[in-house]
């Protein structure tokens, strides 16, 4: 597993900017992914030997300078930005206390009405140990048919999809739902969290190098939203698209709503969950 996040996530943003970006040719013969490392250096205004020991680990608490001109260079989201910050601090650092404690496991009263008012929609609040805390009624129709809930309370998203076959048959494109799952792993303090890093350890046995592959290649740092397919035994393949919302840093926790994606998707969404048809009005409508 690599120690070496900021790196990792340098090395991967940097491969995923092309020149075409930053206004440099293409050229010929170009074999790196992205934009070479010479490159960003050029245009963040530092040395390419400085670039190399911060991808290698050797300097992980650059300038905040430094830092500004990469984010620039490698075209990063605000949200990214924030990231990057955190991961030259040290990610356990900003949220120390709450890596001591553990993930919240207690859910406000006043999220829990929220919660409810999200009926008939899908929708879950989880903690970065990626466990079910509560969730509507919709949620638990369209997930526990693939056996989710079959591990006890509270649920683990990771555990489920990296161990149980259910998940494979629910996420048809699985790959894509395990490359989100340890990006949400690795979000935060990670390790720093004796709670995570017991998860961690405990995946890295039991679902080997499906898991620890991915440690070693995906920044912490999952989307938060998109599309999801849902593959259910009764209502078939569902588009859903999803979106992650943080809550205070006080919880400490995350509100995932899902929504039909397409017309089709809300009518059998609806059938699934018992409402009247239009009661969940397809996003696309």
């Amino acid at each position: 597993m690599s120690d070496n996040e900021l790196g990792l996530f340098l090395r991967t943003r940097r491969e995923a900017v092309s020149p075409a970006e930053v206004g440099l040719p293409a050229g010929p013969r170009r074999r790196t992914p992205g934009l070479r490392r010479a490159e960003v250096a050029m245009l963040a205004g530092v040395s390419v030997e400085y670039l190399i020991r911060l991808e290698q680990g050797r300097d992980s608490h650059p300038s905040a300078q430094v830092l500004s001109a990469l984010a620039e260079t490698l075209r990063l989201t605000p949200r990214e930005r924030v990231h990057l910050h955190q991961l030259s601090k040290g990610v356990s650092g900003f949220s120390c206390g709450a890596a001591e404690n553990g993930p919240n496991r207690t859910v406000r009263p006043t999220i829990l009405a929220i919660l409810a008012q999200l009926e008939p929609a899908p929708a879950a609040i989880t903690n970065r140990c990626t466990e079910i805390l509560a969730c509507t009624e919709g949620y638990r129709k369209l997930m526990a048919s693939a056996g989710l809930f079959e591990q006890g309370e509270p649920a683990n998203v990771a555990r489920f999809v990296f161990t149980h076959p259910g998940a494979r048959e629910l996420y048809p494109e699985w790959d894509v739902a395990a490359d989100k799952l340890v990006a949400s792993l690795k979000q935060g303090p990670f390790r720093a969290d004796p709670m995570v890093a017991a998860l961690v350890d405990e995946l890295t046995v039991t679902a080997g190098s499906a898991f620890t592959d991915r440690l070693t290649s995906l920044p912490g740092l999952p989307p938060s939203g998109g599309i999801d397919r849902i593959g259910h035994p009764e209502a078939g393949t569902l588009r859903l698209a999803y979106e992650s919302l943080d809550l205070s840093i006080d919880d400490d926790q995350s509100l995932y709503v899902l929504l039909p994606a397409d017309e089709a998707s809300a009518g059998a969404l609806d059938q699934l969950v018992g409402r009247r048809p239009g009661g969940l009005r397809s996003i696309a409508s």
